[in-house]
C-alpha cells in the first residue's frame, strides 16, 4: 500500500505534516480548556468522583481512536469519518456526520473565541473583548489559510506549551502530596479523596451527570485522523500517534484530576477559575496567575486553530458530493480548503457577537450542543469500524493488521456508553437538558437538508 492520499475528486493535499507535528497534534488534541478550565467547576460539583468520570470516558476515547486507526490504515483520507461513513454506512451518513461535526466545532469555536477574549481581558482590561476576539480569530484564520505546514508548526508549539504546563504541574503535585505540604492552610494528601463526604459526596447520580462535560473535554482527539490526508507516510506515523492516546489520557487527564483532588479539598475549587491557578495561588507563588492564564489562553487558541483546520477539510469532503455549498470546497494556491475555513470562521464571528450580547448561559449551551457533535462523531467512527470488520469477514475488503482490540464487543460497549451519556443529558438541570431537547431540531434540519441534496441531484446520481 502506498501513502498517497487523494480526495474523491482526485485533488491531492500537500503532505506537509511530519511525524513530529502529527505526534504533537495528537497530544494537543487531548488537552484543552475542558481540563484547564472546566475541571474546577466539576470538582466543586461532584468532588473526587470526577476522577472516575475521566477514567471511564478515557477508555471510551481510546477505543474510538483505535477504531479510527483501523479505518485510517485501510484508507487514509482528509475526509476522515465523512468518507468512512459514506463508504461503510451510506451517503446519508456521510452527510449527517459531516454536518454534526461542523456543529460541534461551530459551537466549540463560539465558546473558545470568547474565552480567548476573557483571558486577554485580564491583562488588557480597557480593550473591548470583541476586539480581542476578532484579532485572535484573524491571526488563526491567516495561519490556516497560508499553509498546512504553518498550521502544523503553530499547533506543535501550542501543544508543547500545554504539555509542559501539565508535566510541571504533575511533578509539583506529586512532590506536594508525598511531603504532605501545607497549601494555604490545608494539607495535601490522599485523605482529601476520602474526607469531606468521601469519593462520591454528591452521590453517584450527580457524578454521572458530568460524563457529557468530560466527553467534551476529550473532543479534538479525532483531528489526528483528519490530518492523515496531509501526513507523510500516514500508515507508519499514525499508529504511533494513536497508540500514545491511552497513556496520555491516563497521565494528563486522569492523573491531573487525581492530583487536584488530593492537593485540596474538592470544595475549594470553583467554575470561575482554573483549578491549576487555584492550587498555585494558594501556594503563594508570585505571578502564577498570569502564567496559568497564558497557558489557558494557549489551550483556547489551539482549540480554535484545530477547529478551523478540521472543519475546512470536512466541509470540502461534503462539497465534493454536493452536500455543502460549492464555495466551501474551493482550494487556494497553497492547497488549503479556504472556502470551508472561511465558512467556519463566519460562525466564530457570529459567536463573538452572540456571547457579547447574551449572558453566560449561552456559553454553557454552546458547550453542551458541541458535545452532541463529539458523541455523534465518535459513534460514527465505531459503527464504520464495525461495518468494515463485517465486510472483511465476508471477504469483500482486506482488513488492516492494525485493528481495534476486542472487536466487536468493545465497539458495542462504546456505543452503549455514548447512548447512556445522551440519555443522562435529559435528566440534567442545566444547559445539557437544553442541548438534549435540541436533538429533534438538529435531526429535522439534517433530514430536510439531505432531502434537498437528493432532490437536486440527477436521477443517476441519487444513491
Amino acid at each position: 500500500m502506498d501513502s498517497t492520499v487523494v480526495t474523491e475528486k482526485g485533488d491531492n493535499y500537500t503532505k506537509a505534516l511530519g511525524n513530529r507535528q502529527v505526534q504533537m497534534i495528537a497530544i494537543g488534541g487531548a488537552i484543552g480548556v475542558g481540563l484547564f478550565l472546566g475541571a474546577g467547576g466539576k470538582l466543586q460539583q461532584v468532588g473526587p468522583s470526577l476522577v472516575f468520570s475521566y477514567a471511564i470516558c478515557g477508555i471510551a476515547a481510546y477505543f474510538v481512536m483505535r477504531a479510527l486507526g483501523e479505518l485510517v490504515m485501510q484508507e487514509p483520507s482528509s475526509g476522515s469519518f465523512v468518507t468512512y461513513a459514506r463508504k461503510f454506512i451510506g451517503p446519508w451518513a456521510g452527510f449527517a456526520s459531516g454536518w454534526m461535526y461542523w456543529v460541534n466545532w461551530a459551537m466549540t469555536g463560539i465558546a473558545e473565541i470568547t474565552a480567548v477574549a476573557i483571558y486577554v481581558h485580564k491583562w488588557l482590561p480597557d480593550v473591548p473583548q470583541w476586539i480581542t476576539a476578532l484579532v485572535a480569530l484573524g491571526v488563526l484564520l491567516a495561519v490556516n489559510l497560508l499553509s498546512v505546514k504553518l498550521f502544523g508548526e503553530l499547533e506543535f508549539w501550542f501543544s508543547v506549551v500545554k504539555v509542559l504546563a501539565i508535566v510541571v504541574f504533575l511533578i509539583t503535585a506529586v512532590g506536594l502530596v508525598l511531603t504532605s505540604a501545607n497549601i494555604g492552610g490545608t494539607t495535601a494528601g490522599v485523605h482529601n479523596l476520602t474526607g469531606n463526604g468521601g469519593m462520591f459526596p454528591a452521590g453517584v447520580g450527580i457524578a454521572l451527570m458530568t460524563l457529557q462535560a468530560v466527553i467534551f473535554a476529550y473532543s479534538a482527539i479525532e483531528v489526528v485522523g483528519i490530518a492523515a490526508g496531509e501526513t507523510k507516510d500516514p500508515r507508519k506515523v499514525l499508529p504511533k500517534a494513536i497508540n500514545s492516546v491511552i497513556w496520555r489520557i491516563g497521565v494528563f487527564y486522569v492523573g491531573s484530576v487525581l492530583m487536584l483532588a488530593m492537593l485540596l479539598p474538592w470544595s475549594f475549587y470553583n467554575g470561575g477559575e482554573s483549578p491549576f491557578v487555584t492550587v498555585f495561588s494558594r501556594l503563594g507563588i508570585p505571578g502564577v496567575g498570569d502564567v496559568m492564564n497564558a497557558v489557558v489562553l494557549t489551550a483556547a487558541l489551539s482549540s480554535c486553530n484545530s477547529g478551523l483546520y478540521s472543519t475546512g477539510r470536512i466541509l470540502r469532503a461534503l462539497a465534493e458530493k454536493g452536500e455543502a455549498p460549492k464555495f466551501v470546497g474551493k482550494m487556494n494556491k497553497h492547497h488549503v480548503p479556504f472556502g470551508g475555513i472561511l465558512f467556519t470562521s463566519g460562525a466564530y464571528v457570529l459567536g463573538v457577537v452572540l456571547n457579547y450580547l447574551v449572558p453566560k448561559e449561552a456559553f454553557d449551551i454552546a458547550i453542551a450542543i458541541a458535545s452532541l457533535g463529539v458523541i455523534s462523531t465518535w459513534a460514527t467512527l465505531v459503527i464504520c469500524q464495525m461495518r468494515m470488520r463485517t465486510m472483511s469477514l465476508r471477504g469483500e475488503i482486506e482488513r488492516p493488521a492494525y485493528r481495534m482490540p476486542g472487536a466487536p464487543y468493545t465497539g458495542w460497549a462504546t456505543l452503549a456508553f455514548l447512548a447512556l451519556v445522551v440519555v443522562l443529558m435529559a435528566f440534567s438541570d442545566g444547559a445539557e437538558k437544553i442541548a438534549f431537547y435540541s436533538l429533534p431540531v438538529l435531526a429535522l434540519i439534517l433530514v430536510v437538508g439531505w432531502r434537498f441534496v437528493v432532490a437536486k441531484r440527477r436521477p443517476e446520481m441519487i444513491p
